[in-house]
């Protein structure tokens, strides 16, 4: 297998084709429904043992808020202070700027091989594979990247990417397949967490001990001493971030902090709603560079890539608070039958059905159908760290997919278009509108649909029968509400009225 070649999400169907695929993987299905019920799990029980919970999330909204408010002020401090500590800052636009900017700075250490602690920012931006085309290997080191990486596979989860594989299906994919990529996985490889576990160790002790570029991502960043921010738990972050010459960190503007006590706050929240842990085995935080002491020389790309776009949004910009904790994914019912892939993006689940359309526009099949990839059930909002609705953003985002509207795009005030196929919606949305706004029009089609219903059929024809496929109308009731009211309150209320006069 070659070293360079990775998936992409390039092409990939609209969500409800390839949520039609994936819920027939009965594997699939049964893998996700594991981890994501015992995760959810241990984290309800790590919640419930702070008082004060609620009020760390209510705080943690907070902060984003006001942050998001001045983000202006607080990167502009932040790239001082970075600066200041002897790194390097560069601004990236898009994913293309990105890329290059990376690419260089790659090119320029003389180096062909880099290694890379888990950051969601560069496989949005696709970095692997820009790389690649360069001529650069890039070798992840999470231990669940690791096995997407090996697998020619796609992340499916924020926080465990290989959580749709079982350990059989992994112990077949190193033995297979890490001889292609260095260290060959032992002889007799089993499929116990240990060995797995072991084999993953020695495989990437030799890229940490002999790679000279790291890159990275990071949870926060500190704006007023630059310092960077990665929690993790398998140790590799720290590997990466201490042994190279050189480090290379691209991170969303979204994810800076004011001040250290603010990062407090998020320290309480992530690792309870990740992991189900009071604290992360490893917080590795930086700070520009040190005489021998980690990489020689830092720089910091900050990424925006749609993110001040979605800024603008007054509804839609509090998907920017997101820590990227997964408990959304955990408890959605869509999620654990559907799995991440279906979501076309390097972000799945609840978060990735608000964020993805708004980072990279309505303009494209999948990106127009990820807002409907929900029940509206909200427990994604219910479990979210920072209190992110994201059953009020769905709508939102569902809203400007079928009527179009202003919006922000490029960091230019425009007017989209309503997406494809969804003139019936539409049509029918408008309908409504006009027939609610006229109570005699309301109050005579609600009559006649009484005196109908023997005729009604239970499914719908034409664009109406995926719904109806799977669930059936709702009966008609003999008499509306209005005329319910009319017959057993109104006439009773006028009398008392008269009498009283």
């Amino acid at each position: 297998m070659s070293g360079t070649h990775q998936a992409t999400y390039l092409g990939m169907p609209a969500f409800p084709q390839a949520a039609d695929a994936s819920t027939r993987n009965t594997q699939l299905r049964a893998n996700l429904r594991h981890a994501t019920h015992t995760i959810r799990a241990k984290r309800a029980t790590a919640v419930a043992e702070l008082d004060d919970w609620s009020r760390l999330r209510a705080a943690g909204a907070a902060i984003k808020d006001r942050t998001l408010r001045h983000l202006d002020h607080y990167l502009e401090r932040l790239e001082s202070a970075v600066t200041a500590a002897g790194g390097h800052v560069h601004w990236a636009a898009d994913a293309e700027e990105a890329n290059r900017i990376v690419t260089e700075l790659v090119r320029a250490t003389g180096e062909r091989e880099v290694v890379k602690v888990k950051s969601m920012a560069t496989q949005e931006i696709g970095l692997n594979s820009a790389l690649a085309t360069a001529g650069i290997t890039a070798y992840e080191t999470d231990l669940a990247e690791l096995i997407v990486q090996l697998g020619d596979d796609l992340p499916s989860h924020i926080l465990v990417p290989a959580i749709h594989r079982n350990r059989g299906e992994i112990r077949d994919i190193f033995a297979e397949r890490m001889a292609g990529w260095g260290r060959p996985a032992p002889d007799g490889l089993t499929d116990a967490p240990a060995d797995l576990a072991e084999a993953a160790r020695l495989h990437l002790r030799e890229k940490f001990l002999n790679a000279k570029v790291g890159i990275s991502g990071a949870n926060f960043m500190v704006a007023e001493t630059g310092t960077l921010v990665v929690v993790e738990s398998e140790g590799n972050g720290r590997m990466c971030l201490t042994l190279p010459e050189t480090l290379i960190s691209v991170v969303g503007i979204e994810k800076v902090v004011p001040t250290f006590q603010d990062l407090e706050v998020f320290l309480q929240l992530l690792p309870r709603s990740s992991t189900a842990e009071r604290m992360n085995p490893y917080t590795s935080t930086w700070t520009g560079t040190t005489d021998q002491d980690g990489p020689r020389t830092f720089h910091l790309v900050l990424l925006d890539n749609g993110r001040t776009d979605t800024l603008a949004d007054t509804v839609g910009r509090q998907a920017l608070r997101c820590i990227r904790c997964s408990a959304c994914l955990n408890v959605c019912p869509v999620y654990e039958r559907a799995g991440g892939h279906a979501y076309g993006s390097a972000y799945p689940g609840p978060i990735g059905a608000i964020l993805t359309p708004q980072l990279r526009g309505t303009g494209s099949e999948l990106d127009a159908s990820l807002p409907y990839a929900s029940s509206l059930c909200g427990a994604c909002y219910e479990v979210c760290p920072v209190a992110i609705d994201i059953p009020e953003v769905l709508v939102h985002l569902r809203e400007r997919v079928v009527e179009g509207g202003p919006a922000s795009v490029r960091g230019t005030r425009a007017v989209i278009k309503p997406a494809k196929g969804h003139a019936a919606e539409r049509a029918a949305m408008r309908a409504a509108r006009w027939a609610l706004d006229h109570p005699r029009v309301l109050r005579t089609g609600q009559r006649l649909a009484s005196r109908t219903r023997r005729f009604h059929p239970r499914r719908l024809p034409g664009p109406g029968r995926a719904w109806t496929d799977t669930r059936e109308l709702p009966r008609v009731p003999e008499e509306s509400f209005r005329d319910w009211w009319r017959r057993t309150r109104g006439e009773s209320r006028t009398e008392g009225r008269k009498k009283t006069t």
